[in-house]
């Protein structure tokens, strides 16, 4: 299975301004697809961080890639899965997904490996999931994730989206978004992105969700450390209802030792809401001192950035010896990245809380998979019956991906600057804010 050729593609997809505490998401959201082609002609697929410098990382590995065995170059190069600067400092407090440059081997090194297991399964006609190590599961659930939101469907100028969702920026609006989320796909649960408004609205808003589609839908609410611990005990106290029974606190305030306290507080207090993060556990290094604190209860993984599919397996199996719960962050994306999470999510047997995605916030005019977007019926994707990841690419709909990047001015995602140039003109990102 040698490889020949491989070829980056650096696309934009249009993006709705979504809220949260790092901002606001600019008009595109950026993307870059890897195709990995055999001497067989099979061509691998994957889809990872937009933008230059992900780009860069990927031509800069072109030398080890091309001419390499598709399976033996992933031994080869394991040793990016460790990330840089020894993984200790990988925290996502500071940085929007994507833009952490000492995760940047580990996320370049998990797109080389998608492309290539995508290759593999296709050569020996297995499915990615039975690649590596079986599927456990025919389908993966995923919950609904709100957002609070500006008027707009993303785009700019002609190229502009329809506003599916309109402006969402109170509790009642936020109520509709979710009803509109569950009959379109059949989410079962739902998680609020927070961090945006003041605390109080927030908390109201958790109310209403509760009193409007009840104790069978569990909440999440993840304000992405925007809140002070004093804060977050307190809201951990007043939600101790609408947040039990498969809910949990995602990275309320900032860090191990502030997550630890607020852990025990409320244990002492008869709260056993669970901590989750996908910001302050982020790379294997973290996991010790995560597990002698009891700081975070509920690891959010991501294939993308902790380094690959068969490494959210081995974390899998860490979480599970040392009780710890997980489940899947997301970032906006396409099918591509649907697919690639949804294969080592069946393949991963100890997922304990429904996924997060992005999807439905992405538009069919921009999905870049052959046939259009993926089908999420009853809030879950079906793996499909087919070798590798089971898709291919619309080779016409990625090129309009690519004239859509050149055309835009966006070469890495920035929600400061676009919530200063929308909503407020010194609008700092602050933490904690509240």
């Amino acid at each position: 299975m040698k490889i020949t050729d491989l070829r980056i593609h650096s696309i934009a997809m249009a993006d709705p301004p979504l809220r949260s505490s790092y901002g606001l998401h600019q008009p595109y959201a950026l993307r870059n697809v890897v195709e990995v082609e055999s001497e067989d002609g099979i061509i691998g697929i994957a889809e990872t961080y937009g933008g230059e410098r992900p780009r860069e990382a990927l031509e800069n590995l072109r030398g080890k890639i091309v001419g390499a065995d598709a399976l033996r170059i992933l031994g080869d190069l394991q040793t990016l899965t460790h990330g840089e600067g020894g993984g200790i400092e990988r925290s996502q407090v500071n940085l929007v997904p994507g833009e952490n440059p000492l995760d940047t081997s580990a996320r370049t090194y998990a797109a080389i490996e998608t492309a290539c297991l995508d290759l593999v399964g296709q050569s020996v006609g297995k499915p990615v999931c039975d690649l590596i190590g079986g599927r456990v599961r025919e389908k993966v659930s995923f919950s609904a994730y709100l957002f609070y939101k500006h008027g707009g469907g993303g785009g700019e100028g002609d190229d502009t989206r329809e506003d599916e969702y309109g402006e969402c920026l109170t509790p009642g609006a936020i109520v509709n978004q979710t009803r509109q989320m569950i009959e379109k796909y059949g989410f079962e649960s739902i998680k609020l992105k927070a961090g945006v408004l003041d605390p109080e609205q927030e908390v109201e808003t958790i109310r209403q969700l509760r009193q409007e589609f009840g104790k069978a839908y569990p909440l999440r609410i993840d304000p992405n450390s925007a809140w002070k611990l004093d804060t977050s005990l307190e809201i951990g106290r007043t939600l101790k209802e609408e947040l039990s029974e498969g809910g949990y606190l995602e990275d309320p305030c900032a860090g191990l030792d502030d997550l630890c306290t607020l852990r025990r507080q409320l244990l002492a207090e008869g709260i056993d809401t669970p901590n989750a993060s996908n910001v302050a556990v982020t790379s294997f290094a973290h996991l010790p001192e995560n597990v002698n604190k009891d700081a975070v209860q509920v690891v959010l993984c991501d294939h993308h950035y902790w380094g690959g599919m068969r490494q959210v397996q081995h974390l899998g199996k860490i979480c599970q010896v040392f009780g710890l719960g997980l489940s899947m962050h997301s970032n906006s994306h396409l099918g591509v990245s649907l697919m690639a999470m949804a294969h080592v999510a069946a393949a991963t047997p100890h997922l304990t809380y429904d996924c997060d995605t992005h999807y439905p916030w992405q538009s069919g005019i921009d999905e870049i998979v052959e046939g259009g977007r993926i089908p999420i019926t009853n809030g879950c994707v079906s793996i499909p019956e087919k070798p590798g990841l089971g898709i291919t690419l619309d080779h016409d709909q990625l090129s309009r991906g690519r004239e859509r990047y050149e055309k835009c001015p966006y070469r890495k995602r920035d929600d400061a600057a676009e919530m200063r140039k929308y909503v407020d003109p010194d609008w700092q990102r602050i933490l904690p804010r509240w």
